[in-house]
């Protein structure tokens, strides 16, 4: 995906159409800020982003260059992420408690 738009986006020329919806999805609060880093550094939407990297999933492709992973792994260290995708099952939902006014 980025570093790799020129070679696979539209590859015929031709424009699709396209209906977006809201979607209302929770994520690791870390894994956020990286993922609004990274759409901020390529001028995208975080949801154009996240597109990209669901497509290249579906065909078993690698959605990143090795330049753009490097830029990953600094953001991580940046925002904290010091997980990687074998932490996705292991996660729990933390509540926040608010203080007594």
């Amino acid at each position: 995906m980025m570093g790799q738009v020129e070679e696979t986006a539209n590859p015929h020329g031709q424009t699709i159409p396209v209906e977006r919806v809201q979607i209302g999805a929770r994520m690791e609060k870390n894994l956020v800020k990286v993922l609004k880093a990274l759409a901020e550094y390529f001028d995208i939407s975080l949801g154009d982003l996240l597109e990209g990297i669901a497509l290249h999933a579906f065909e078993q492709k690698h959605p990143f260059s090795e330049e753009t992973l490097k830029r990953i792994a600094q953001l991580k260290e940046v925002y904290e992420m010091d997980y990687d995708a074998s932490a996705s099952h292991r996660f729990i939902e933390q509540t926040t408690r608010k203080e007594p006014s």
